[in-house]
Parts: structure tokens; sequence; C-alpha cells
């Protein structure tokens, strides 16, 4: 196998612990022979575990020996919960590392130093993108210091999220809201406002659609309720998953006495969290947007009309089609009967930018 294929590999692998290893990054890891065969390969499962490359070097044993280290994200060059990567591999003796991305945390970085001091080949950037890309909610969260924000919303094709008699289920095909279920086993934490906890009651946890079972793992439910109006009996109050029910007395009051939602976020950053999906409603997503804290969105737009009803996306401050938040498509998808579309915010647009 190739460096190139490998790495490809990798990225693939990484992708595995999606979910499960904040605060940690995800990364995925291949050991090659000297002749290029597949000696190990593994990825970081959940924080605390062993590293990809302890994975890899386990499976590996002493055929890891004047091979190569593929791996997503540069080594750790520390001791926490485990022990340093750098050290592992120069003690596998392994002759040559090639790394996608380097760690962007001073606390972890140094492992590319570290190896080329012990006489190791490094070479860095191989497939950076992909590996950013499948990194991209750890890698934005540590380096801005708040948990990386994905808005998921579902409308029909005119933009409305619910009809004229408040009614909003089902929008979505059946086969959408299982792939919001996957979206969902992703993250680390689900925010909704307390205007969805009223109307819907949802209980926000992953589950599998076919028979209603919960998953093993499950992100944290956070409720924006400046005025603690979330009922005793809601179902995000209940045994399924961890929930927090924030209020403005907690973060200090915001905007016209709300939920301060970047001290929010800073403070689910301190509680390991790094990748948050905003679920609802369109309120609370005009408040995320207008801060300017929302880094993708993931629409589910079904092939309905209705002419009236709840927009998906309430006052956002935006008064000036020059002054509108502007998207980059990654990735359009046809789920069941509805168009999913990915996109990111384009950022600091240039004046006549379109």
């Amino acid at each position: 196998m190739t460096e190139d294929e490998a790495m490809r590999r990798a990225v693939a692998l990484a992708a595995k612990g999606l979910g499960t290893t904040s605060p940690n990054p995800v990364v995925g890891c291949l050991l090659l022979d000297p002749g290029g065969e597949v000696v190990g390969e593994g990825f970081h499962v959940y924080a605390g575990g062993p590293h990809a490359e302890i994975v890899a070097l386990a499976q590996a044993g002493e055929r890891a020996r004047g091979g190569t280290c593929v791996v997503t994200l540069e080594p750790c060059d520390h001791t926490g919960r485990t022990g340093p990567c750098s050290h592992a591999l120069i003690a596998a003796g392994v002759r040559r590392v090639v790394v996608a991305v380097d760690d962007p945390t001073p606390m972890a970085a140094g492992g590319a130093s570290t190896l080329r001091s012990a006489g190791v080949e490094v070479e860095s950037g191989l497939h950076r993108a992909a590996a950013e890309a499948g990194n991209i909610a750890w890698l934005t969260a540590v380096r801005r210091g708040r948990p990386y924000v994905t808005w998921k919303f579902a409308a029909t094709l005119d933009g409305r999220s619910a009809a004229a008699d408040g009614s909003s289920q089902w929008i979505s095909s059946p086969a959408s809201r299982a792939d919001v279920h996957v979206l969902r086993s992703t993250v680390d934490a689900i925010v909704a406002g307390v205007g969805t906890v009223l109307a819907d009651d949802p209980q926000l946890t992953v589950r599998d659609l076919r028979d209603g079972t919960l998953a093993i793992k499950q992100p944290l439910r956070v409720v924006v309720d400046s005025r603690r109006r979330t009922p005793e009996k809601a179902r995000v109050r209940d045994a399924a998953a961890p929930t927090w029910i924030v209020t403005a007395e907690a973060t200090g009051a915001g905007p016209q006495g709300r939920v301060d939602l970047s001290v929010m976020l800073t403070e689910l950053y301190a509680r390991g969290v790094r990748n948050v999906l905003l679920e609802g409603g369109p309120t609370l997503a005009g408040g995320f947007l207008e801060a300017g804290l929302i880094d993708r969105v993931v629409g589910y737009v079904a092939p309905k009309l209705l002419g009236a009803g709840r927009a998906a996306l309430q006052d956002a401050g935006i008064g000036a089609i020059a002054d509108a938040a502007v998207l980059e498509f990654t990735d359009i998808a046809q789920i069941g009967g509805d168009l999913r579309f990915t996109a990111t915010l384009r950022h600091e647009l240039r004046q006549g930018e379109i």
C-alpha cells in the first residue's frame, strides 16, 4: 500500500471516532512495514483510551520496526491519561512518520520535533485538507476556544418549519429523520430552545428509528431557557441522557435579558464539548446567526409547499441583502424524498462578492 492510500484509509478510520473522543480529536493511523504492507491500524475510540498510534503499534508488534507510521494528526508529545505517542513510535523503531495535520494545541504539539531529534524522518501535509475536514469540529474548537456549531433544520421548499396551525410533524421523510440520528451520534451536545421543548416535547437523544432503542452513547442535551420555563415532566429531563437547562442567570444576561450564547458555548467548551448540534427553534437559530456562532448548516428540504406558517429562521439582525449570511455548499444529497444540503458559513466577505 502506498503512503497516499494509507492516509486515505487513516482519514476514514478517524471518522469512526466521531462523537466519542471529546475533548480529544479523532485520529486514524496505519503502520506499514518496510515493504509497504499494512501491519497495524487503529483509531482513537474514546477519551482516556489508547491513541490511534498505540492501537496500531499493538497490532504490528516487531513488524513496525523500520516501517512507516501514517497518521492524520501529529503524534502527541505529552503525558496525559496516556503516554506520548512520539516516544512510543521511537521505542518501536519506526523509521518514518507521515502526518496530515500538525497539532495546534500547545500541550500536545511537539511530537514531530521529538521524532526528528531521535532520527525519525517526518513528513507533514499529506492529504491535509481531507484530514482537516474530518476533524474540523475539534480543530475549530481548540483554535477558537468554543465548540464547533452545526445548525440543523428541516423545512418545506418554501422555507416553512411548521404549518399555520403550528403542526410540524412530520415535514421531513422517515429517511431524513433517521439521517438526523446519525448526525446526532457524531456530536457532543444537542442544543434546543425552550420554545421547541414547549411546542414539541422532544427527547433530543440518539435512537434507532426502526425499533426506538437508545444508542449507548448520548450527547449532552442543552435547553436554552432564559426564564426557567422547561416543565418538570419534559422529556429532556428524563434519565436517557444528561441535560443542562441554561438560564440567563447561569450565563449572565445577553441581549434582551436572554441567555448569553457566547458565554454558554465557552462553558460547554470547559465541560469538554467540542461539537454542538443546534436543532431548534427558529428564534434561537437567529440568535446564533446574529452572534456569528454558526459554523455549518445541514438542511433537510422537503418537496412540500405551505405558503404560510413559521419560517425555519427568525430574526438574525440582517436588514439588507448586502448583509446576508452567505453559505458555501459542501455536499448535496437526496435522502428519501428530501434534499439534504450541507454548507459552511463564508466569513469576512470582500465588498462586491456574492
